[in-house]
């Protein structure tokens, strides 16, 4: 179970050197912050990781010799009532799961000496085989599981800033099938049936269409028509280069802002706002004889109007109302300005929190896998792997920028570990349940010596996977 965390812990014994033969102690010492971030990130995901295979492990009576968190030489280990060693060992890059295998018995029959018939009879694979795959699949979704919860967290403790990707500027180079074409304050709904609300959304969606050549279905709503629109772009080997693959609304030829929508969140008490009625959720229509289509359109409205008497045309769950408000004033730089007592952006509520938190995971798993489809098929720059230096170094700035934005890689890579581990690749949990699947098929296990072989091939090919993501991080350093 620990074979690919032993792989790991090269690959970051290799990082380590290099930053070691790069500098002198003062940048050692500047690295301090970068390396336990990354070993609270690493650790976390690993020990979640396997715990998940731990837990399922034990419900089906499988014997666990240890859980070990950490690599190396154990310096603190404690035993529970069933016998299990649970250690902290030297090296806090990686953890495992001991079992007890039937293969482990013939091969170092020293080594489970001590352990009590019941013991030696609860091996891994004396286990059904629903059963021995659950534990292999526990350990990927409990990283799923993780992700969900960090993501639900961080929705419940952040504003939905309810923005809208607006259309600014289009190229008239753009190559239309649909007889309408973008213009300018046009807001984006979705692209291919994918709902878009910022940045992050709209180059995840097009990035998986990198290599692809046929249509592209953007659906835009624009203030002179009263139903969404759809345009229809062409494209042709879409995203062809890793430089077009760092901005794909420029490649397309898209100048977009990201618009906070004129939706009220929080009203002041006893403020302006407050005293004219209006309400959170509240989506303001017109102010006076101006029409509002961002929130910015408030604020700027509200600036120029202090102590004026303002209707505000609003749509309150589909009912529409016209509130007179007394704009408040406040002075700021000696100038008299308006104020409405007003925040955008809405909270969410648990459900909510949770709902959005299962679909980030959901969404950015199926993006994970596309682009590793799309890197081996060669649609996708390689550039974009990252090994334990990369990772070190956004761990490092996420963790400088505050919790959330720690928390929030956190939750991305416990995506990427969980996906990357359920692929069908030996020495993976996703290889250990192809060979589970092989031998159902079969009605029995593969022989030993074309498992040795694939497990030798999936190893050298996980190394060198890792080693290139390794050469990825110090180019970049150059």
């Amino acid at each position: 179970m620990n074979t690919k965390f032993k792989i790991f812990i090269s690959m970051a014994i290799i990082g380590s050197y290099y930053a070691y033969s790069s500098n002198s102690w003062g940048y050692l010492l500047s690295l301090i912050p970068y390396l336990l971030a990354f070993a609270v990130l690493l650790g976390v995901l690993v020990t979640i990781h396997e715990f998940g295979h731990f837990i399922v492990a034990r419900m089906c009576n499988v014997y666990v010799q240890r859980f070990s968190i950490g690599m190396g030489p154990v310096f603190y280990k404690k035993y529970d009532k069933y016998g299990t060693e649970f250690a902290l060992s030297a090296v806090p890059l990686g953890g495992y799961v001991s079992m007890i295998t039937n293969k482990l018995i013939e091969l170092d029959p020293e080594s489970v000496k001590n352990l009590s018939e019941d013991q030696l009879k609860n091996t891994f694979d004396s286990k059904p085989k629903w059963q021995r795959a659950s534990i292999m699949f526990a350990g990927p979704l409990a990283n799923f599981l993780l992700s969900i919860f960090i993501f639900t967290a961080i929705f419940l403790n952040t504003i939905d800033p309810q923005t809208v990707p607006v259309i600014n500027k289009a190229s008239q180079d753009i190559s239309y099938s649909s007889s309408s074409s973008f213009e300018a304050y046009d807001k984006i709904i979705s692209i291919n049936n994918t709902t878009v609300k910022d940045a992050k959304d709209i180059n995840l969606e097009l990035l998986s269409y990198a290599g692809f050549s046929g249509e592209l279905n953007f659906l835009i709503s624009r203030s002179t028509n009263s139903n969404p629109l759809n345009i229809k772009v062409s494209v042709i080997d879409f995203l062809p280069t890793s430089e077009s693959q760092k901005s794909p609304t420029e490649y397309m030829g898209l100048d977009i802002s990201y618009m906070m929508q004129p939706i009220i969140g929080k009203v002041l008490p006893g403020g302006a706002a407050d005293q004219g009625g209006l309400k959170s959720n509240d989506l303001v229509l017109k102010i006076g004889n101006s029409n509002i289509r961002f929130a910015n359109d408030i604020r700027t409205i509200i600036s120029e109007n202090p102590e004026t008497n303002l209707e505000f045309k609003i749509n309150r769950g589909g009912e529409i109302l016209f509130l007179p408000i007394t704009i408040g004033s406040q002075v700021n730089n000696e100038e008299m300005v308006g104020i409405l007592g007003v925040s955008f952006g809405t909270s969410r509520s648990i459900g909510q929190s949770f709902s959005k938190g299962v679909y980030e995971t959901y969404n950015l798993s199926v993006k994970t896998l596309q682009f590793i489809g799309k890197m081996l098929t060669g649609n996708m720059g390689t550039e974009n792997l990252s090994g334990p230096i990369g990772i070190a170094q956004m761990a490092g700035n996420t963790a400088q920028a505050g919790f959330l934005p720690f928390m929030y890689l956190m939750a991305l890579l416990s995506i990427s570990l969980a996906v990357l581990n359920l692929l069908p690749i030996p020495v993976l949990d996703g290889g250990q349940l192809t060979l589970l699947g092989i031998e159902a098929i079969r009605g029995k296990p593969l022989p030993e010596k074309a498992e040795n072989i694939i497990y030798t091939g999936g190893t050298v090919l996980v190394g060198m996977l890792m080693i290139f993501a390794i050469f990825n991080d110090i180019s970049r350093f150059f």
